[in-house]
């Protein structure tokens, strides 16, 4: 009955119409932005394939004309050709390797070795980390679930389709040259239909989040556009922005800043929203009698501790990514001024201030949009929670 009653409403109708103008568009943005399924890759770039092995024995001896220490192991390969076979492989000096002991897993590479050659066949690549990884993701899911029941599987089943969605449409997308920024809005737009509605399903704090959070992202975008521009930043800097240019070389750096910085911001953003939208939705609930003014000031008092939190949240994300890099540049005897001036840590400061402002302007605007649309909706027709409404019809 809700979702009827919400399109009675002047204010529902309106904003059932611009969510709906919005899905249609972020559709059309996908269909023409979806990169082909026959594009090739670089001829120069080789794809390389990794295989299970397992340390069997370590050992550490001189380098080969000098007196070093280097490492290396024997792996037994547990995939491929010479699946159980046993192999050598050299590591390199000891102070810039892993510390690897028998028994854990690995990944190595295969190399077409001539006949007659001595190089070994096999290379180190890095750890085995799936198995871990799966198992806390589990844990995760089970938790999820476990807590927020139906609305937790939800919750699960967005978090997939957003996860292939990114795989599948926007990374693809952006290595075919297509402009970056606009892919990005587009990805980030279809990423925010999937979690909310899946998660909240069609009702009124939907409504009103996915009007924030849409017109948040846009500031995000523009706000995005001129930093980058007013601060020269064209990410360029760093290894991986040198193995990508290499790799994908129509792909727009700058580009990539600012997709980025958009789909940073993103997280926060819906987070920020819904749990707006839920606020105002609460209060309706307590105080039937309130106003839409009311219920505004009772949720932004609300959202004004949730927003300090939030954006502490933001910078101190943004603080641990880069913290190798601040310890390396501070050992290095890099000053303050010129640790700011460095495009590795400048582009983190613009995207956490990008992040933060279009986080600030989500919070009166979404409270704003939600307390004029439930105010003028029957408290009986209003959902009892914030979790997924498929009961309602």
């Amino acid at each position: 009955m809700s979702r009827r009653l919400l399109l009675h409403t002047r204010p529902g109708r309106l904003m059932a119409g611009a969510v709906l103008v919005l899905f249609l568009a972020t559709l059309v943005g996908l269909v023409a932005l979806w990169a082909p399924d026959d594009r090739g890759g670089d001829p120069r770039v080789q794809r390389v394939t990794t295989l299970a092995a397992e340390v069997v024995s370590v050992r550490e001896e001189a380098c080969p004309g000098t007196q070093q220490a280097c490492r290396s192991i024997v792996a037994r390969v547990d995939e491929g050709p010479d699946r159980g076979e046993r192999t050598r492989i050299t590591l390199g000096p000891v102070e810039v390797t892993p510390d690897l002991d028998p028994g854990d897993g690995i990944r190595v590479s295969r190399a077409e070795i001539p006949e007659g050659a001595t190089a070994e066949a096999y290379a180190y690549v890095d750890r085995e980390r799936r198995g871990p990884q799966l198992w806390l993701a589990i844990v995760f899911a089970v938790l999820l679930v476990g807590m927020a029941r139906v609305q937790g599987l939800w919750a699960l089943l967005g978090f997939a389709a957003s996860l292939a969605l990114v795989v599948e449409f926007l990374v693809p997308a952006m290595l075919e040259g297509t402009a970056p920024l606009l892919v990005a809005l587009v990805g980030a737009l279809a990423v925010m239909f999937l979690t909310v509605l899946l998660t909240y399903g069609l009702a009124a704090q939907s409504l009103a989040a996915i009007l924030g959070i849409a017109a948040s992202l846009a500031v995000a975008a523009l706000l995005g556009q001129l930093l980058v521009d007013l601060t020269g930043l064209d990410g360029r800097g760093g290894d991986t922005a040198n193995a990508l240019a290499f790799a994908a070389g129509g792909v727009s750096l700058q580009g990539i800043v600012l997709a980025g910085m958009v789909l940073g911001a993103l997280g926060v953003l819906a987070d920020t929203a819904v749990t707006q939208a839920s606020a105002v939705l609460a209060l309706r609930r307590a105080n039937p009698d309130l106003t839409a003014r009311g219920l505004y000031a009772g949720a932004f008092s609300v959202g004004r501790d949730h927003l300090v939190a939030t954006t502490h949240t933001l910078v101190l994300a943004y603080v641990g990514a880069s913290l190798p890099l601040l310890l390396l540049l501070d050992a290095g005897g890099v000053s303050g001024a010129d640790l700011l001036n460095s495009p590795e840590i400048a582009e983190p400061v613009v995207a956490t201030l990008v992040g933060s402002i279009a986080l600030l302007l989500s919070v009166p605007l979404t409270t704003a949009l939600s307390s004029v649309l439930v105010a003028r909706m029957p408290v009986d027709a209003l959902p009892a929670g914030g979790g997924h409404h498929h009961h309602a019809h």
